[in-house]
């Protein structure tokens, strides 16, 4: 949902405008608006907070390697962390609260899904963070560089290309329910690895729209709040690139 949000095209220069106008009071005072420095460290904090609730979960299902000792734990994270960020994505003023909270509460489920996959394909979790940072990086030295601009033909796109993949997931999902499954999507095949290869693509290009977002935020002196909402916005698209990437290993490692 908040990758939708922050590839929106309706999060552009008018957005900004009206966070920074009258609607909010008028915000004169710098300390009160949003800053690149302050966005960077509200991010970190995040990943900080997702970090340590992952390395709890993956210690507790260490010892016994039993799925119930993390279960409870995972559910919790799934759907407290999707309300979270539902409460955050319309009650952005919330955010300095509900983020972190949104954080702490996928650490508990990418700790013990990372913990189950490693145990089956040892380092791949490993892998797949370092992966997942790398890709973080070099698109921000890319869109940083001019290397990516970000067009509305860009955000279009990306916009189409998401929202695409999440009716796909959802349709399956669905028809799951009734026996059907795609088998060739999911396997480890050509099809698979390539649909995999293209939905990596796809949420990395959202890193992109994400920085366009928090550039737009400081160059319109949006709320300082915002920050922590621009914060939230990275670490959806990160982990929904650590997931993927991490499922896109899993096929390749099964292919060995």
């Amino acid at each position: 949902m908040a990758l939708m949000k922050t590839s929106n095209p309706a999060l552009g220069e008018s957005t900004f405008r009206n966070l920074s106008g009258s609607q909010y009071g008028g915000l004169t005072e710098a300390a009160s608006r949003m800053t690149l420095a302050g966005t960077v460290n509200k991010t970190g904090i995040l990943l900080l907070c997702a970090i340590a609730t992952a390395a709890w979960t993956w210690h507790l299902f260490l010892p016994e390697r039993d799925l119930a000792a993390v279960m409870p734990l995972m559910m919790a994270g799934m759907i407290g962390g999707f309300i979270c960020a539902l409460v955050t994505i319309f009650k952005k003023e919330w955010s300095a609260v509900t983020a972190p909270i949104y954080a702490l509460l996928e650490g508990l489920v990418l700790g013990g899904l990372s913990a189950i996959v490693d145990l089956r394909y040892p380092g791949i979790a490993i892998q797949a963070v370092g992966l997942t940072f790398g890709t973080l990086f070099v698109l921000l030295l890319a869109y940083r560089s001019g290397l990516i601009q970000v067009t509305q033909k860009f955000r279009m796109g990306v916009v189409a290309a998401t929202g695409g993949i999440m009716v796909f997931y959802l349709l399956q999902m669905v028809m799951g329910f009734f026996g059907f499954h795609f088998t060739s999507v999911n396997g480890s095949g050509p099809i698979g690895i390539g649909f995999s290869l293209i939905v990596v693509a796809v949420a990395a290009l959202n890193l992109v729209l994400d920085f366009d977002f928090i550039e737009q935020g400081v160059r319109y002196g949006a709320p300082k709040y915002m920050e922590w909402y621009a914060a939230f916005g990275i670490m959806v698209t990160l982990v929904w690139l650590y997931l993927e990437i991490l499922r896109l290993l899993t096929k390749l490692r099964s292919r060995d």
